[in-house]
């Protein structure tokens, strides 16, 4: 991976010339990150280069969590124009890596990340778009868009759209918080000594409802998570925060709608931008949206994927064209 043309001038102009810069892990998206080494100060260089990314709501809202005292990635440098950010570095060590390695440190985890969303709720959204109703039926519909297609299927997009109106108003609230929207262990360092929660890839911020990011930690399309964990964790959210029925509601309603979401998202990461792996993340993403989907409160979209989309049509779409 070579780093950005304007990348060594930028460092330099920061304090950095000379730097080495090291290749590090891309994502789903067109940012591309780099490890700048200076003797023994590092830091990450993030490229989002426009016109396809836009570095701004990345600094903003880690700006924003440092200041309600969060650990979100310092901010060096930016230069919006070229889209290069020069951020603090959280190391290597992040929660799946840690929990794969030593599943003593599940539970313990889990809760912290639990108690981080706790305290996040407590801080109400500020200057963030919301994540309304138009918003969720778009993303809904990359299912239909994107994964239906792929495996052959011709479906009902009317009655899609209309199942999902019935059952998303509880999915909004009139006490929106900060939604990071990729709140799961993939994106949770831990950083320091204490091992503390360090939060990344959250540019795509909302103001939304509360529960979509313990669906995103709890229901985490790139790792297993047990149901008998996802259920703890749920309690220990109520617990936390008084919340009820209708929170859980809510809870599964966006696990099923980022769920749908995620499965057409994987399936444009393979079809749009060639990128293979994706496809095979959709059979573990399916078994979320099943689960969700047994709830009395999806029983409208439970109906429609009946009508529309068999059992053997539900899984891995690039092994369905083997």
């Amino acid at each position: 991976m070579i780093p950005p043309t304007g990348a060594p001038a930028f460092l330099a102009a920061h304090g950095w010339g000379g730097a080495t810069i090291l290749p590090l892990a891309g994502d789903a998206s067109f940012r591309r990150y780099f490890r700048v080494v200076d003797g023994t100060r590092s830091a990450v260089l993030m490229d989002a280069p426009p016109p396809h990314e836009d570095p701004r709501p990345f600094v903003s809202i880690a700006r924003w969590l440092i200041a309600k005292g969060f650990s979100a990635p310092a901010i060096h440098a930016a230069d919006e124009a070229q889209g290069l950010v020069l951020l603090e570095d959280f190391g290597d060590d992040r929660m799946r890596e840690a929990i794969d390695s030593d599943p003593v440190v599940t539970l313990p985890l889990y809760e912290a990340a639990i108690d981080l969303l706790v305290r996040l709720r407590a801080h109400p959204a500020e200057g963030l778009r919301p994540y309304d109703l138009a918003e969720l039926q778009r993303e809904a519909a990359l299912l239909v868009e994107w994964y239906c297609p792929a495996v052959g299927l011709g479906v009902d997009t009317e009655d899609y759209r209309a199942a999902w109106d019935l059952v998303l108003g509880s999915a909004l609230t009139d006490a929106p918080v900060t939604v990071l929207r990729d709140y799961h262990a993939e994106n949770l360092m831990l950083v320091g000594d204490a091992r503390t929660l360090g939060l990344l890839d959250f540019q795509d911020a909302l103001a939304g409802h509360p529960a979509y990011d313990l669906v995103s930690l709890l229901q985490d399309a790139r790792r297993d998570v047990d149901p008998g964990l996802e259920e703890a964790m749920l309690a220990r959210y109520a617990a936390a925060t008084g919340e009820g029925d209708a929170f859980l509601n809510a809870y599964h309603v966006l696990g099923a709608q980022r769920n749908a979401k995620i499965i057409g998202i994987f399936v444009r990461l393979w079809k749009r931008d060639g990128k293979p792996r994706y496809p095979s993340m959709c059979p573990r993403v399916w078994s979320y949206l099943e689960r969700d989907l047994s709830f009395p409160a999806l029983a409208p979209v439970a109906r429609w994927f009946d009508e529309n989309i068999p059992p053997e049509l539900r899984g891995d779409p690039l092994a369905m064209q083997a």
